[in-house]
């Protein structure tokens, strides 16, 4: 039987739909402005001609031009059409060419071409149930989590999530030993032993060239002799009595959350924390269709959902599992105390103590 559309809603959705694929369209020019240097070079706000920034990035100017006016009509560039030049804002600048910007986006156009160019293989794991594992996926993966995440783990990480901690603060600036379980590159460890340089260090990841990237990017900050990266996995890293176990937005893409969970527990001192930083998600998916969500839910279905479906057990918690599912995890691994302690727009932050 036939439905005829609202044609006002119609053009409401197509409108929509030429926005999102400008959006995609735009994402693979950002990806490829931020590989040549393109944002760097215009950082500090000097206006260009294309043929001046094609000769200061030893680029060809017809590219040049192409890709500044699709940045220019995207809104990542000014355009001045009185000089034919073409200038970064402050805020453009430090949303695409500062590294250390807490606004730093570029490295989730990243994960997004990791996304794109591994479809396929999510699309097989849809038709077999099997899930895709982390280290399945194309290396741009890799490097765009930890440039996505770094922002929000140099601007809340030392200044306001640990201090959210009962006592944990005190014990690192004393000495403490640290394990970060699924620690990737290494940005959330590197950071803490910047912070606090009495404590021991430990970082935990079963990819093997996330721990060579992680022990090379320690090297390059210089708190390589107090970080031990080693290939682990999270239910057979060593257990030392940690005075704090953290995990950073890694649990949901575990198969056995509980598991690790539990492991997490034999390997904390007695007084022992466990640090929990997950995506920010409300417990109804009602409450979840907004913006933050619909990224989340996105990169859950081609990367999240698939890590987890490809291990043991295959939970599938899911990016946005929420405080509620969270906290039955911990829960079932025996932690007796389980609260919100901070959060961002973007991250809940949970304590779990025995």
């Amino acid at each position: 039987m036939s439905r005829a559309p609202d044609m006002d809603k119609l053009n409401a959705l197509v409108g929509k739909l030429v926005g999102d694929v400008g959006a995609a369209f735009t994402g693979a020019l950002i990806v490829l402005g931020d590989r040549l240097g393109l944002y760097k070079a215009m950082g500090d706000g000097t206006p260009f001609t294309p043929k001046e920034l094609a000769k200061t990035t030893k680029l060809k100017e017809r590219y040049v031009r192409e890709w500044l006016s699709a940045q220019a009509a995207a809104g990542f560039v000014d355009y001045d059409d009185a000089s034919g030049k073409f200038s970064l804002s402050p805020e453009q600048s430090m949303a695409l060419a500062q590294e250390g910007s807490p606004a730093f986006f570029a490295g989730a156009f990243q994960i997004a071409q990791a996304m794109w160019v591994d479809e396929p293989k999510v699309a097989e794991a849809f038709k077999t149930g099997k899930g895709v594992g982390w280290h399945q996926h194309s290396t741009c993966l890799f490097r765009g989590t930890e440039r996505f995440f770094r922002p929000g783990y140099n601007t809340n990480l030392i200044g306001s999530w640990i201090p959210a901690l009962d006592g944990v603060e005190e014990k690192l600036k004393e000495g403490a030993v640290v394990a970060d379980v699924g620690c990737g590159h290494g940005a959330s460890t590197i950071l803490m032993a910047q912070a606090y340089p009495k404590s021991k260090f430990f970082g935990f990841d079963y990819h093997g060239p996330s721990i060579a990237a992680a022990k090379e990017a320690a090297k390059k900050a210089g708190v390589d002799k107090r970080i031990t990266f080693q290939k682990a996995t999270a239910k057979d890293y060593p257990e030392k009595q940690y005075d704090l176990v953290a995990m950073f937005d890694c649990l949901h893409d575990m198969g056995d959350p509980v598991g690790a969970a539990k492991h997490v527990k034999k390997a904390l001192a007695k007084d022992g924390t466990f640090l929990l930083v997950e995506p920010f998600a409300h417990d109804a998916l009602t409450d979840n269709l907004n913006p933050v969500g619909r990224l989340y839910y996105s990169a859950s279905t081609m990367l999240c959902t698939p890590a987890s479906l490809s291990q043991e057990v295959g939970l599938g918690l899911g990016a946005q599992a929420g405080e509620a599912r969270l906290r039955e995890v911990a829960t079932k691994a025996g932690f007796k105390h389980f609260r919100r302690a901070t959060e961002t727009p973007f991250n809940l932050v949970f304590e779990a103590r025995t």
